[in-house]
């Protein structure tokens, strides 16, 4: 297919997303960045881990989305006594029948919501994680796969660290977005309370099937990407893990390691995704840029000297696009 097809093709199938924004909304007042992001990582079958303050409609946004989605929602609030049992499931002994059976976990659902995914003990958080990887959970000797389509949008608090387990670097990779979720503006906070104490908060309808999304990331991965464009997804990633050989010799003592090779995947899908929601049929590079805070911010590590100087991995980023030719 030529571009020209690709672009009406995308046309098309991406004429749900306008549907799915007016739908969400109708509860969610702005927060477009966050919306945008969660449909990113939908339609490129990738997770997310949003940080922010509480109250920022973190667990609104993926309860509306699934119910206009037509789809099973499960919230799972992480505390530090939680076992992998409780997400995955166990074996049940049925007296009746004299024989062991399968009881599944919240995870065998569509939409996860891990909330404070940083107050659970790692063996907890490695469950979520392999389900997350794999698509599936093994409990006893059966293995189940998990339904289609499959999304964990993970939150952890930036204020509060007492108490908490941090995820490892490889955990942390395995989201393929990293959002940080700012305040809302006077004008929306201003909305935001009309809404929440108005005599009846709008319903979310289920407007789109689950198959609908599947059908979608298919779609995605038609979206056009240049050989231009890939080699400037390569260059952003490389610059981080090579400063020196990108003309970022500053950056060399700032950064300890750069962004693995599913940066490079999830920076390509990503963008992809992105020129989908935004309906077209091809990337460009203001795709790439857009996405490539979330797809890096959690994936560059810095070293103790760029920590003492309240350096971070976001400015890290802002220096590699300043930097890296722009085809």
């Amino acid at each position: 297919m030529d571009i020209r097809e690709i672009n009406e093709k995308i046309q098309q199938e991406s004429a749900f997303i306008e549907l799915l924004n007016l739908e969400l909304g109708k509860v969610i007042v702005g927060q477009k960045y966050m919306l945008d992001r969660l449909l990113i990582g939908l339609l490129s079958n990738g997770h997310l881990l949003l940080e922010g303050v509480p109250g920022l409609a973190k667990t609104l946004a993926i309860k509306s989305l699934s119910s206009a989605i037509q789809a099973k929602f499960s919230r799972l609030q992480f505390t530090p006594d939680l076992l992998p049992a409780d997400l995955v499931g166990t074996m049940i002994y049925n007296q009746k029948q004299e024989q062991f059976t399968v009881r599944k976990g919240p995870l065998f659902a569509n939409f996860i919501l891990a909330d404070e995914i940083n107050r659970a003990p790692a063996k907890v958080q490695s469950a979520l994680l392999e389900a997350m990887q794999e698509r599936q959970v093994t409990i006893g000797d059966e293995t189940f796969k998990l339904p289609e389509p499959f999304l964990v949008l993970a939150t952890q608090n930036p204020i509060e660290q007492e108490g908490t387990y941090p995820l490892p670097e490889a955990q942390l990779d395995r989201f393929m977005l990293k959002v940080v979720i700012k305040y809302p503006t006077k004008e929306e906070e201003k909305l935001i309370i009309r809404q929440n104490i108005a005599q009846e908060f709008p319903k979310i309808n289920p407007i789109i099937q689950a198959e609908t999304i599947v059908k979608a990331r298919n779609a995605v991965r038609d979206v056009y990407m240049d050989e231009k464009i890939e080699k400037y997804i390569l260059d952003i990633v490389f610059a981080t893990r090579f400063p020196k050989e990108s003309n970022l010799r500053k950056l060399e003592s700032m950064i300890s390691y750069g962004g693995s090779p599913r940066a490079s995947i999830n920076l390509a899908l990503a963008a992809k995704a992105y020129a989908f929601i935004k309906r077209r049929g091809y990337v460009i590079p203001e795709d790439v840029r857009a996405i490539c805070h979330d797809v890096m911010r959690h994936r560059i590590g810095l070293t103790y000297e760029a920590e003492a100087e309240n350096i971070t991995t976001d400015d890290v980023i802002n220096e590699v696009l300043n930097i890296v030719e722009v085809p």
